[in-house]
């Protein structure tokens, strides 16, 4: 990525007074994608890099922070899951390691939010409807990614063109920074968000496909070659809607029975339990936590716990006979 230049006076907003950067962009903490590299690269060139914390253990994530320290001194945020077993320590870790911001794909607690606030760390909910944004409000949360439909991975049913300007509205006079997510990719893009009312944009996808991105570049090209009509959304993953790229892996989900795609949901649950250092006893701990805190189904954890071995199959191992390829339109 090419070093930050002075940014237009437009550009200053909201967003970039909360994170201290200079161009209200975000790269999301995407598992297995947004390391110390990619992370810290977003950072030196003034944006906000999110290192995606879920797919390590605490002590990988604690070198990964010194390795995006050793690369730039410019802020930089890390991405929590919030019914991790481990997520008070990972919190401490953050406050400790003096990280500008907290970012989580689901509702956190509002202890959580209330710990990281007091320690001065700013923090940053995905939305999905602008109900969701005005929850998380009364948490006290600085800032929401109104991610709509058009966005990658676990996404929501409103387009992005209409959720953003409902998100504004639901919290105008608030404080509440209010970033753009689901079809973002460029200037335009950033353009037509502040045009919408939001602070400024987050982006998974399109870092995803840069120089900086660890993904295999064959995997990247399968990106490159997709067109607007390629993704499809599916519930076949992990029992929530995602968007992700249609291929054959996809198909044969779609298509097999439930008792199968249990059995393989179980093994390959197991298997990144192992990967990201999770006893048993924390893998089903944190199964019953996703039960309890959702309307997840028994079965929908068990493939909610499968989807990131599937994603590290094709984005880490570049696997695309077993992978699965989230992505937004763009």
């Amino acid at each position: 990525m090419n070093p930050p230049v002075a940014a237009h006076p437009a550009l200053s907003t909201r967003a970039c007074e909360l994170f201290g950067v200079r161009y209200p962009v975000v790269q999301t903490g995407m598992g297995w994608v947004s390391g110390a590299r990619l992370t810290a690269a977003t950072a030196e060139a003034g944006g906000l890099g999110i290192l995606a914390s879920a797919t390590m253990t605490l002590e990988e994530l604690g070198a990964a922070i010194t390795r995006v320290e050793g690369r730039t001194s410019n802020p930089f945020g890390v991405n929590l899951l919030p019914s991790q077993p481990d997520a008070a320590e990972r919190i401490s870790l953050i406050i400790e390691r003096g990280v500008r911001v907290a970012s989580f794909a689901a509702a956190p607690r509002a202890d959580q939010v209330a710990r990281l606030g007091d320690a001065g760390v700013a923090t940053v909910v995905t939305v999905g409807a602008p109900r969701h944004a005005e929850k998380v409000l009364s948490m006290g949360v600085d800032a929401v990614i109104a991610q709509g439909g058009e966005g990658g991975g676990h996404t929501g049913s409103i387009p992005t063109s209409l959720l953003v300007p409902g998100v504004v509205e639901a919290t105008r006079g608030s404080d509440l920074v209010v970033l753009a997510a689901g079809g973002m990719h460029d200037g335009s893009s950033l353009a037509g968000a502040l045009g919408w009312g939001a602070d400024g944009i987050a982006m998974g996808t399109r870092f995803l496909l840069t120089a900086e991105s660890q993904v295999p570049e064959h995997v990247k090209d399968v990106y490159l070659r997709s067109g607007l009509n390629s993704t499809v959304v599916t519930t076949a993953i992990d029992g929530a809607p995602q968007r992700v790229i249609r291929t054959e892996v996809i198909d044969g989900l779609e298509s097999a029975r439930g008792p199968m795609r249990f059995l393989a949901a179980a093994r390959n649950a197991f298997a990144f339990a192992r990967q990201s250092g999770t006893s048993p006893m924390d893998l089903l701990r944190t199964a019953r936590n996703m039960h309890d805190d959702s309307e997840l189904t028994w079965a929908q954890v068990a493939l909610a716990a499968n989807a990131p071995m599937m994603t590290r199959a094709s984005v880490v191992d570049g696997d695309l006979g077993v992978g699965i390829l989230p992505t937004g339109q763009v």
